[in-house]
C-alpha cells in the first residue's frame, strides 16, 4: 500500500546523464589552450574522444558501476579447492568494466602519442570522477613506461601492451596478452617511505639480469595486475646500498605462476574497489631494471608520474564534490528562495569553485610539461610536481567535507555517494608519499637543482605585473628561499607558498580576471577565514558559481 502521508518535493533530482568534460569549464578551456597550436586533425580528435569519455563518465551506468565495485570489495583467494595455492584477487564485474573503460579510453597511453600526457591527464581527470579507486593499476601501468624504458630490451617487449587499449583480465603469460597491467611495490613495514630501509634480497642467476628475490613488500598496490616493479638489494652491487630496480611477472612465460604469496588484502577506510596488499617473495623471479645500485634512480620516472596523478585524482574527486554540491544548491528551496541564490551559500560555493579551478589549472599544465618535454620543462616538474602534489591533495579533504555539507544530512547517507568521497579524499595526499615527504623532496631540488628553481621562477614571473597581490607573494617567496637556515622545520610553509604562487600565476594569466582576482584577493592578498565560504563579499561570487555550474 502506497504512503499517503507526504509527497516528496524539494529534492534535487539525481546526477546523472551529462558530459563530466563538456560541462567543465576550466578542464575544457585547459585542453583547448595547451592544444591551441596543434593540428586542427588532432584537436578534433581529442575533443572526440573526451566528450565521449565524459558522457559515459556521467551516465548512470557507469556512477551504477562505481557503486558496485565498492559495495563488493575485491576478494583474495590464497587456494584453489585442492589446496593448491594460486594467490588470486576476484573482483566484482563492474571493477572490470570500469576498468576496462579507462584502458579502451587511453589512459595507460601517453608516451608516444601527440599530446599523450595532456589529453590523457584530462580524461583521468574525467574518468575518475565516476569512481576513482580502479585508477590505480590504470596509474601505475602508465607510470611504469619511464621506468621500463632505461632498459630497450625490457621496453621493446612490454611497452606495447603497457600502452595496448586492450584490457584482458586473468593470470597468463604477458606472451599471450594483448594488454597488460602493471602494478609496483616498494614499501616495506620497517620503512615505509624510507625506502631504503628495505631488507628484499635479489640472488643473482646465472643468466644475465635474472635473479631470485626473497623479502616482504608492506604495501603492493593492485596485486592482480600482470606484472610489478619492485625494490630489492642486490648484494653484489658496488654501487651504494646496492637497491636496485626489479620486474617481477605474476606468471612466467612456460605459464606457471610465479612465487608471489598474497597474506592478505589491506582493510582501507576508503579505496575500497582496489586491492593493496601484502605480499612474500621467497624465490621469486625477477628480471632487473637498470643498473644494480641504481633502483631509486630507476623506479623514480614512475614515482613521479604517479605523483602527476595523485594530483589529477585529487582534483577530480573535488571537481565531483563542487558539482554535486551546486546541482543539490541549484534544485533546494530554503526560506523562500534556491539554495543557489543566497549570499552565504553562494559564497560558499564560490570558494569551492575557486579550489577546485586552481587544482585543475595546475594539473593541466603540469601535464602539458611532460608533453613538451624539453630541458626548462623538466626542470619545472622537478618542483611542480612534488609542491602541487603536497598542496593539491592536502585541499582535497576539506573541500570534500564542505561539499558534503551543502547537501546537509542528505550528503551524510551513502546513497549520495558523498561519503564514499570523503573516505577516498585523503588517499592521494598519502599515497606515493605524504606530505612531508614531498615537501622534503622539494627541500632536495631547491638545494641540488639550481635549474629547477630557476625555471619555476620563470613560469611564475611571466605573470609579473599583473596582480599586485601576486607580486607581492612572489617577492615574499624570494626572501622565504633567500634564507635556508633551518628550512626543513619550515618546510610545509615554504612549499605551500610555491604552489600558491603558481596557482595565482597560471589563474592570472588564463582564467577570468573575476576567477583570478577572488584567487589573489584570498590565497595571496590574505582577505580570507580559516574556512571555505570566507571570500570577501565585494567579489563577484555569483559568476564563480554560474562558471561552476554543469550547464552547457
Amino acid at each position: 500500500m502506497a504512503a499517503t502521508t507526504h509527497t516528496v518535493t524539494n529534492q534535487a533530482p539525481p546526477l546523472a546523464g551529462y558530459d563530466v568534460y563538456g560541462t567543465d569549464r576550466a578542464l575544457r578551456e585547459g585542453v583547448e589552450r595547451h592544444l591551441a597550436g596543434a593540428e586542427p586533425e588532432l584537436l578534433g580528435e581529442v575533443r572526440e574522444e573526451l566528450h565521449a569519455l565524459g558522457r559515459a563518465a556521467g551516465s548512470a551506468q557507469a556512477l551504477r558501476w562505481g557503486a558496485l565495485a565498492n559495495e563488493n570489495p575485491p576478494e583474495l583467494r590464497t587456494h584453489d579447492r585442492y589446496g593448491n595455492r594460486i594467490d588470486e584477487v576476484e573482483f566484482h564485474p563492474a571493477w572490470h568494466r570500469l576498468l576496462g573503460h579507462a584502458v579502451g579510453a587511453g589512459l595507460t597511453d601517453a608516451w608516444g602519442r601527440p599530446a599523450g600526457h595532456l589529453r590523457r591527464a584530462a580524461g583521468f581527470l574525467v574518468w575518475s570522477q565516476a569512481e576513482a579507486g580502479h585508477g590505480c593499476p590504470v596509474s601505475m601501468t602508465h607510470a611504469a613506461v619511464p621506468a621500463l624504458r632505461t632498459d630497450p630490451e625490457l621496453a621493446a617487449q612490454w611497452e606495447p601492451r603497457l600502452t595496448s587499449h586492450v584490457y584482458e583480465q586473468g593470470l597468463r603469460p604477458a606472451a599471450r596478452k594483448a594488454g597488460v597491467l602493471f602494478g609496483m611495490g616498494m614499501t616495506e613495514k620497517q620503512g615505509g617511505s624510507d625506502v631504503r630501509a628495505n631488507t628484499t634480497e635479489a640472488k643473482p642467476l646465472d643468466a644475465a639480469g635474472e635473479y631470485l628475490l626473497r623479502g616482504h613488500k608492506w604495501f603492493c598496490s593492485a596485486p592482480m595486475s600482470d606484472a610489478f616493479l619492485v625494490l630489492a638489494r642486490a648484494p653484489s652491487s658496488s654501487a651504494g646500498d646496492g637497491l636496485t630496480c626489479f620486474l617481477v611477472p605474476r606468471v612466467l612465460p612456460d605459464g606457471t605462476r610465479n612465487v608471489f604469496a598474497i597474506q592478505r588484502l589491506k582493510d582501507k577506510l576508503g579505496n575500497r574497489s582496489n586491492a593493496s596488499a601484502e605480499v612474500e617473495f621467497d624465490g621469486t623471479w625477477a628480471r632487473r631494471v637498470g643498473e644494480e645500485g641504481l633502483g631509486v634512480r630507476t623506479i623514480i620516472g614512475m614515482v613521479a608520474a604517479t605523483r602527476l596523478d595523485c594530483v589529477l585524482g585529487a582534483a577530480a574527486q573535488m571537481r565531483q564534490a563542487l558539482t554535486q554540491a551546486v546541482h543539490h544548491a541549484e534544485h533546494r528551496s530554503v526560506f523562500g528562495a534556491r539554495l543557489i541564490e543566497q549570499p552565504l551559500m553562494r559564497n560558499v560555493l564560490a570558494d569551492l569553485a575557486l579550489e577546485s579551478e586552481a587544482a585543475t589549472v595546475l594539473g593541466l599544465r603540469l601535464a602539458a610539461a611532460y608533453d613538451a618535454g624539453t630541458e626548462q620543462e623538466r626542470a619545472f616538474l622537478r618542483i611542480a610536481v612534488p609542491a602541487a602534489k603536497y598542496w593539491v591533495t592536502k585541499r582535497c579533504t576539506p573541500m570534500v567535507a564542505e561539499a558534503l555539507e551543502c547537501l546537509g544530512g542528505n550528503g551524510y547517507v551513502e546513497e549520495s555517494g558523498l561519503p564514499r568521497l570523503l573516505r577516498e579524499s585523503p588517499l592521494n595526499s598519502i599515497w606515493e608519499g605524504s606530505g612531508n615527504v614531498q615537501a622534503l623532496d622539494v627541500l632536495r631540488a631547491l638545494r641540488r637543482e639550481p635549474m629547477a628553481l630557476n625555471a619555476f621562477l620563470q613560469e611564475v614571473g611571466r605573470a609579473r605585473g599583473a596582480d599586485h597581490r601576486l607580486d607581492s607573494a612572489i617577492k615574499g617567496l624570494l626572501t622565504e628561499l633567500a634564507d635556508l637556515e633551518g628550512v626543513e622545520a619550515r618546510a610545509r610553509r615554504v612549499v605551500e607558498r610555491i604552489a600558491l604562487v603558481l596557482q595565482g600565476s597560471l589563474l592570472v594569466r588564463w582564467a577570468p580576471p573575476e576567477v583570478a582576482d577572488a584567487f589573489c584577493a584570498s590565497r595571496l592578498g590574505g582577505d580570507w577565514g580559516a574556512a571555505f565560504g570566507t571570500l570577501p563579499h565585494t567579489l563577484h561570487l555569483g559568476a564563480l558559481v554560474e562558471r561552476a555550474r554543469i550547464a552547457g
